[in-house]
C-alpha cells in the first residue's frame, strides 16, 4: 500500500487535493503496467489518463480503502483491455476497405516480417547459449536463474544460503566474465570479416 487509508477516504468523498495526491503516487506504477500491457508507447499516457477518469467517477463505489490497489489494478488493465480491443477493431475495419491485392501483399509482408523476427531472435538465443556456454557452470547457473528465469535477489538467496551482497557480487562478475566472452567472440568475429 502506497498510501494510507485516510487520503484514500478523503479521495473517495470528494477531497481534490487528496485525489491529485493519489494520482501522483500511483500514477507511475499505472504507466508502466499499461506499457507493458498495451506496448504502445505513443498511447500509454491516453490510456493512463482514461484510467484516472475512471477512477475520479467511481471512487465513491470504493467499499473498502483496503481494497484500492486491487480496484485500481483492475480498472488499469480493464482500461488496457478496452484501448486493445478497439485498435483490432479499427484494424480490422481498415483490412475490410483493402482490395483481395492488397490484402495478399500485406500478408506476404507480414509473413517476412515474422520470419524476420523469427530469424533474428534465434540469432540472439544462439548468442545467449554460446555466451553461456563460455563461462564456467556456477555462472551460467546463476545468470540463468537470475536473468532469464527472473528471480530475485531474495529468491536466490534461499537457494544459494549467501546474503544479498554476495549474491551481488557473483552477478557482477559473472555479467563481467559474459562480457569479456562477447567482447572476444566479437574481435573473433570482425577479424573474420576483415580477412
Amino acid at each position: 500500500m502506497l498510501l494510507d487509508f485516510e487520503l484514500i477516504k478523503r479521495a473517495r468523498d470528494g477531497d481534490d487535493a487528496a485525489f491529485n495526491q493519489v494520482v501522483q503516487t500511483y500514477r507511475k506504477r499505472i504507466l508502466g503496467t499499461i506499457a507493458r500491457l498495451i506496448g504502445r508507447p505513443e498511447d500509454v499516457e491516453d490510456v493512463g489518463q482514461e484510467v484516472f477518469v475512471r477512477l475520479y467517477f467511481s471512487l465513491d463505489q470504493l467499499r473498502t480503502p483496503e481494497m484500492f490497489e486491487p480496484w485500481l489494478y483492475r480498472l488499469t488493465v480493464n482500461a488496457a483491455y478496452d484501448y486493445l480491443r478497439r485498435q483490432r477493431r479499427r484494424s480490422e475495419s481498415r483490412m475490410a476497405d483493402l482490395s483481395e491485392q492488397q490484402v495478399m501483399l500485406a500478408d506476404a509482408a507480414a509473413g517476412t516480417k515474422r520470419e524476420n523476427e523469427k530469424q533474428r531472435r534465434k540469432r540472439i538465443c544462439e548468442l545467449v547459449d554460446s555466451l553461456l556456454s563460455s563461462v564456467s557452470e556456477q555462472d551460467r547457473i546463476l545468470l540463468t536463474m537470475k536473468e532469464i528465469e527472473g528471480l530475485s535477489l531474495k529468491e536466490l538467496e534461499k537457494v544459494y544460503g549467501v546474503n544479498e551482497n554476495a549474491l551481488k557480487v557473483r552477478l557482477f562478475r559473472a555479467r563481467q566474465r559474459v562480457a569479456k566472452a562477447y567482447e572476444a567472440l566479437e574481435s573473433t568475429s570482425s577479424r573474420a570479416k576483415g580477412a
